[in-house]
């Protein structure tokens, strides 16, 4: 009898190079990029080289992912969010995709396997210059948020050739230098040179009969050329791939043949310089005129591209605009794009010739708009005469869309004149300037604040009489920020102990899974790994810095931290002067026992803000003597950290112990900081101001460290007649350390140079740093006794993570999507994707 032949197991054919996700299949995708791209083999290939390998390796994998989604979408006409912001300060790409396609254990094993070194692989990507301070980085969180929801979502913006500048101290003064992030190419990005439209500026407008009806053309003066590019935005665990599509300016006719030959070269090349300027630099200086209309061009041709885009995509899908509204929910991240409102009648009534009243309904229903700030002074206006020099046909639009407002207005509150006038687009007060919030605010259904206090700050005050109107229109969206970038990227050890103590990853999904660890909070184990979690995070800070600052810094000692755009209202000289009355109080005592801390600062100053790089000097100062006094011995140590991005904010956010959010109550709209602090496990001094006052809530105010007047307060006491010079004069401490400033200890002798900012605290203080000073200071004695206590503060700061759940993103997106766009989840299989 013949035995029967065993059946042999058919060999698994090897995943497929290019959308593999094993270890194998990264090393060959990897040789092959190197190879077929880089144009380079492993023994030769730069750290460059090697990183765009890897780039190209881990873009791969989104592309089938992004092109099932776009289809999945189409398919299913699915209503899109469009989210038309300035800048998106995304951060770099690399380990955020890894993260989110789920293999990071397999990419490292593979490098290691092919004798790589992970860790400088990643360090070599260049932060993309495309985004400044929190409004960038909102948006980015935004579009990671709504991918990982599965919402159909659009980012536009502008692709800058530089960002808004590197910075570098210099002799303790920042110095700018150009940020010319793109200097090696972008790996992650997708040209699309044949995705172009024309945009046109200046000019005039002429009126002509068609068909009996009386239509307006736009001569312009220039035209230029926007080109997309594409950058693909992944959602952790998903197969939704979302766009982010930022314009290029570029010139008609890049080269003018006949004034070359002319030997009129600079001619020859003048259409391309005028053209690129408009995508060249994220915020160009708009102190000078030139810089004014430089920066009203950029957000014109972004968002003019941008609509453009949007009716090419809805004629594709849908052939008619009548239902462009129920298609798209257009987000004004701010005002910078809502001049989007014009720009949208202008296309519907000139371009496809619709009747006024269906295009302004259309419009209406399209656009929503974030307010993001309480500061008058910050709330965008432009010249009647450079708007209308630059956009005729749109201060046409606008004139119109005022006399039809301003008519509900008068109807609705009769004999009001001086409302009317508030709410007029156009201030007549001030040398007659377009308001663009009016603008935001009339030409959208929906208007939002960013944390609950800023939202009722909004209605009450900068957007009363619109809320007087409409308060149906007015909502608030609390900020989040991404735990997948600001604990997962950020933080890996923190990440890996969470889910440890948790049992599972579901918090990186849902963030609220984190209240589990309230359970554990008493539990000396978890203590102690947390504690050691956290100063492993301080001493790779310690060690950057050393490197990279030239700052010696314990990492045993309490890390101090404010990290945030300079300004005065943000009061980083208030933190300042504390640091000078502790180092009075340990040269007076130095036997004093004061915990050791350290005081880390980072942050830019816009370039022509004069008093914020004199608030960066004076840091810097202070840090020179402190840290150079051999009576303090360590006690206290002061360190700037340069160039603070996303990047550094890797390094920062983990090492904190004391998260400073101080600003003046009643000015910051919400700020992310003082949230990816905490999401970190800092403890927080702040006042009640924009977010903080939930993040009190949420953590319990027996774990915050709250001072300072209240909003209330703050407006009582300067219609009351705020005389800072009472406060100087009355306080022991503050005057002691104002005039140690002005003795000249930390200038060298120098009684002069800090005089602009001291005399300004003394005389003016818009900001009320003396006001709040002595309560401060009161806190801060809080803090140092509670450090004291290790397992104390351990206990707070487990629950500072617990309860973090609402200042997610995903909860935020959540929120938009129920309460202001209906956008609802489209779901893209990942199955589909890769097959």
């Amino acid at each position: 009898m013949n035995k029967p032949v065993a059946s042999e197991e058919p060999t698994p054919e090897p995943e497929h190079t290019r959308v593999g996700l094993s270890k194998e299949a990264l090393k060959r995708a990897y040789i092959d990029n190197l190879f077929y791209l880089q144009g380079r083999f492993l023994e030769v290939a730069t750290a460059h080289d090697l990183y765009m390998a890897a780039a190209y390796t881990v873009r791969d994998r989104l592309l089938e992912r992004w092109i099932n989604s776009a289809r999945t979408y189409k398919k299913k006409n699915a209503r899109t969010v469009c989210y038309l912001s300035a800048e998106f300060l995304l951060g770099p790409h690399l380990m955020n995709n890894l993260i989110n396609l789920g293999i990071l254990n397999d990419a490292r094993k593979a490098g290691e396997e092919l004798n790589l070194n992970f860790r400088a692989i990643i360090e070599q990507e260049e932060e993309p210059g495309l985004g400044n301070g929190g409004l960038g980085r909102l948006a980015a969180c935004y579009m990671d948020s709504l991918a990982s929801l599965q919402i159909p979502a659009i980012g536009y913006g502008i692709r800058y050739e530089f960002g808004i500048f590197d910075q570098r101290i210099e002799n303790g003064w920042q110095v700018e230098r150009t940020d010319a992030w793109l200097r090696s190419g972008n790996p992650w990005e997708l040209s699309r040179p044949k995705l172009r439209f024309h945009v046109k500026f200046g000019g005039h407008t002429e009126r002509f009969e068609d068909d009996g009806n009386t239509r307006v053309r736009w001569v312009p003066d220039l035209i230029v050329n926007g080109v997309a590019s594409d950058t693909p935005i992944l959602g952790y665990g998903v197969g939704n791939v979302n766009l982010l599509r930022l314009w290029k300016a570029e010139a008609c006719e890049s080269f003018d043949f006949q004034s070359f030959n002319l030997g009129d070269y600079y001619g020859a090349v003048n259409a391309k310089v005028l053209a690129e300027n408009i995508s060249k630099v994220l915020y160009p200086n708009d102190e000078p005129e030139a810089g004014k209309e430089l920066r009203l061009k950029q957000q014109y041709f972004f968002v003019s591209c941008s609509l453009q885009d949007m009716i090419r995509l809805q004629l594709g899908t849908d052939g008619s605009l009548d239902r462009f509204h129920e298609k798209f929910a257009a987000q004004l991240n701010d005002t910078h794009p809502a001049v989007a409102i014009p720009e949208l009648m202008r296309l519907l009534v000139d371009e496809h010739h619709m009747a006024w009243d269906e295009a302004w309904a259309i419009t209406r229903n399209t656009f929503a708009y974030t307010n993001h700030t309480l500061l008058p002074e910050a709330l965008e206006t432009w010249s009647v005469e450079l708007f209308g020099r630059l956009l005729p046909r749109h201060l046409e639009i606008v004139y119109e869309i005022n006399t039809r407002f301003l008519d509900e207005v008068r109807v609705r509150f009769l004999g009001d004149d001086e409302r009317v006038a508030r709410m007029s687009l156009i201030d007549e007060g001030h040398g007659r300037r377009v308001r663009m919030a009016n603008l935001a605010t009339v030409g959208s259904f929906a208007v939002n604040g960013v944390a609950a206090m800023h939202s009722e700050l909004v209605k009450s005050t900068i957007l009363k009489d619109f809320y007087d109107l409409w308060p149906e229109k007015f909502h608030n969206v609390t900020n989040g920020v991404t735990p997948r970038r600001f604990v997962v990227v950020s933080n890996p050890r923190l990440a890996a102990l969470l889910t440890e103590q948790c049992g599972n990853d579901r918090w990186i999904r849902d963030l609220t899974c984190l209240k589990a660890l309230e359970e554990h909070v008493d539990d000396r184990g978890f203590q102690k790994q947390w504690r050691t979690v956290k100063t492993a995070a301080k001493q790779e800070l310690a060690n950057w810095l050393a490197e990279h600052a030239g700052a010696g810094v314990d990492p045993q000692s309490l890390f101090d931290v404010q990290a945030k755009r300079i300004h005065e209202y943000k009061r980083q000289h208030l933190n300042v002067l504390h640091i000078i009355t502790r180092y009075e109080r340990l040269k007076a005592d130095p036997d004093l026992d004061l915990a050791p801390r350290t005081f880390i600062f980072g942050g830019k100053a816009a370039p022509g803000y004069f008093m914020a790089k004199l608030i960066i000097k004076l840091i810097n100062s202070v840090a020179e003597v402190i840290n150079k006094d051999p009576q303090i011995n360590g006690t206290l140590r002061v360190a700037f950290l340069p160039d603070f991005n996303v990047k550094n904010g890797h390094r920062l956010y983990p090492a904190a112990d004391l998260s400073e959010q101080i600003s003046l109550a009643g000015k910051e709209a919400s700020g992310t900081g003082n949230m990816k602090f905490s999401m970190n496990g800092a403890l927080t001094i702040g006042t009640l101001d924009g977010a903080n006052v939930e993040i009190r809530e949420e953590v319990g105010e027996e774990n915050f460290f709250l001072f300072g007047l209240t909003a209330e307060q703050v407006r009582s006491s300067q219609a009351e007649g705020y005389r800072p010079w009472d406060f100087y004069n009355n306080n022991l401490a503050l005057k002691s350390a104002i005039d140690l400033i002005n003795s000249g200890l930390f200038s060298h002798g120098d009684t002069q140079l800090f005089r602009p900012l001291t005399d300004n605290l003394v005389h003016h203080d818009p900001y009320m740093v003396l006001a709040d000073f002595q309560d401060y200071l009161d806190r801060q004695r809080d803090v140092d006794h509670i450090w004291s206590e290790q397992e104390r503060w351990d206990r707070m700061s487990i629950l500072n993570v617990a309860r973090m759940g609402k200042f997610s993103s995903d909860r935020s997106i959540r929120d938009y999507c129920e309460n202001i766009w209906k956008a609802a989840p489209v779901p893209a299989e990942v199955e589909d994707a890769v097959r």
